[in-house]
């Protein structure tokens, strides 16, 4: 007999629909999984077998055939197990098949009968509401699901009890997402770093036009600190953005609580390879730099990353998507995000500091900087120094502005932005660039001159035009003064 369920499979962020067709007829004992499953699917044979088995259903003897369609497109993961599972109740009559109409199944099992978690629940959420179909699964997961709006999902711990409601024997009320957001794991303010003035302004109006940042300084300066304190000065996401967050930290297998309504922070170490920067695997997972969309990528350490894991984000810094390429097919991870980079100055880290002697040669230091390539460091809006203070110039500094005093500007400037051109500053190119940044003569005068004494190229000259449009956003000023651009030009540093 041959019986049909529904379920679906992650292509990148999407689900795309997948029939699992189960036909048991008599004859020796045979079990195939046809249709390229991976090792994990194969795998989900003594799963079941021992499932059914202790969950007190019969399995079947004879020839069993399951097809998972569409054959050409790979197959991954564990939650086939449940919908295979009915598939095989189904074929032997236990399960009548109009009771699986309408519905589509995903989840993995115990060996005895427990119904477990599977990633990417939202996503598969997405994909049953736009085909019209109801959703079983574990509970966990139905709980993750349910942040949908719309989806009607069920939960259960069990597989029998999963049967028992196909057959009308239990009821299964709908999942209902936790009422719970994910918040910021601790509320870090300016106030705790000491001096830095420059630094801070320049972390402000990076939040502000979510400009790229490059901060060089030596060890103990407070690169971390201020970097760490970054999300703090950015605007809770909105729903649509919200909701886009999810999607991406779901499909890479992380417990949904809730929306993610707060800018995520990613810090990976400078290990990382390129794949696990920009997403892999055979059907790619979101990498670091998706799961920092609409948030902040914290590279510290920053020539230390590899070589080929820096050249990477190029692209993503500009296109603000990541585009991963496979012999089958193409898959795109959204990836706009607002890059912190802290590195030391040089090898030992000590070059410019005036206490400690720096032990490299002027070679060692220049074969250090140039690990970062200049297509790279062209792609930073700002680029500022962050020294070491003494002991006694601790002492002395003054506390400076607290994080509510520097967000109430930076989201006031924000304001402005969207109300002007409906975008952020960063995101200007072109003619919408040009007509927002218009510069008096005396301005223009001076971008020219520093154009030809710094050998900027035009990607440096927009890049400074933006910066410039947020620091006059910053002083609620209409126009671009000769300040604001003065001030957008000292940004422009070399690190040689």
């Amino acid at each position: 007999m041959l019986a049909q369920v529904r379920t679906y499979s992650l292509f990148g962020l999407e689900a795309q629909p997948i029939t699992v067709e189960v036909d048991v007829s008599q004859g020796m004992p045979f079990y195939a999984v046809v249709g390229l499953p991976d090792k994990a699917v194969e795998e989900s044979r003594e799963r079941v077998r021992a499932a059914l088995k202790n969950a007190g259903f019969p399995y079947p003897q004879g020839r069993v055939v399951i097809n998972l369609a569409p054959a050409e497109l790979r197959k991954e993961g564990t939650h086939y197990d449940l919908p295979i599972a009915l598939g095989l109740l189904c074929a032997q009559g236990s399960i009548p098949t109009e009771a699986l109409q309408g519905f589509a199944a995903a989840g993995e099992l115990g060996l005895d009968g427990e119904l477990r978690p599977v990633p990417g629940a939202v996503n598969l959420a997405l994909g049953a509401l736009q085909d019209g179909y109801k959703l079983l699964m574990p509970h966990a997961s139905a709980e993750e699901a349910a942040l949908i709006e719309g989806v009607q999902v069920f939960g259960a711990t069990h597989l029998a009890q999963l049967v028992r409601f196909l057959l009308g024997q239990e009821e299964l009320l709908m999942a209902r997402s936790s009422p719970g957001i994910e918040a910021l794991e601790t509320s870090l303010d300016l106030l705790d770093v000491k001096g830095q003035a420059k630094a801070k302004r320049a972390l402000e109006i990076a939040a502000a036009g979510a400009h790229h940042l490059l901060m060089s300084g030596t060890p103990g300066s407070g690169k971390t600190m201020l970097a760490k304190r970054m999300v703090s000065l950015l605007p809770p996401l909105s729903s649509e953005e919200a909701l886009e967050v999810t999607r991406i930290h779901s499909a890479a297998g992380r417990p949904m609580k809730g929306l993610i309504k707060t800018p995520p922070f990613r810090s990976p170490h400078h290990t990382v390879s390129d794949a696990g920067l920009i997403g892999g695997g055979t059907i790619p997972k979101p990498g670091e730099i998706s799961l920092a969309h609409r948030g902040v990528l914290f590279l510290d350490e920053f020539p230390e990353f590899s070589r080929d894991a820096l050249e990477v984000l190029r692209q993503p810094l500009e296109d603000g998507v990541v585009t991963i390429s496979r012999a089958r097919a193409s898959f795109t991870y959204p990836a706009r995000f607002l890059l912190i980079a802290a590195m030391n100055p040089c090898l030992c880290g000590w070059h410019g500091d005036p206490e400690r002697p720096c032990t490299c040669t002027p070679a060692q230091r220049t074969r250090y900087v140039n690990r970062i390539s200049g297509p790279l460091l062209d792609r930073f809006d700002l680029v500022v120094e962050v020294p070491r203070l003494t002991p006694a110039e601790l002492a002395r500094a003054p506390e400076g502005e607290s994080t509510t005093a520097v967000r109430e500007r930076v989201l006031a400037a924000r304001e402005r932005m969207k109300a002007r051109q409906g975008k952020l500053n960063s995101e200007l190119f072109g003619r919408a660039l040009r007509q927002h940044t218009v510069l008096s003569p005396a301005s223009e005068a001076l971008l020219q001159a520093a154009t030809k004494r710094l050998a900027l190229t035009a990607r440096s000259y927009d890049r400074i035009l933006r910066v410039a449009r947020t620091i006059a956003d910053l002083a609620a000023s209409e126009r671009i003064q000769e300040t604001h651009l003065a001030e957008a030009l000292t940004y422009r540093r070399s690190l040689g």
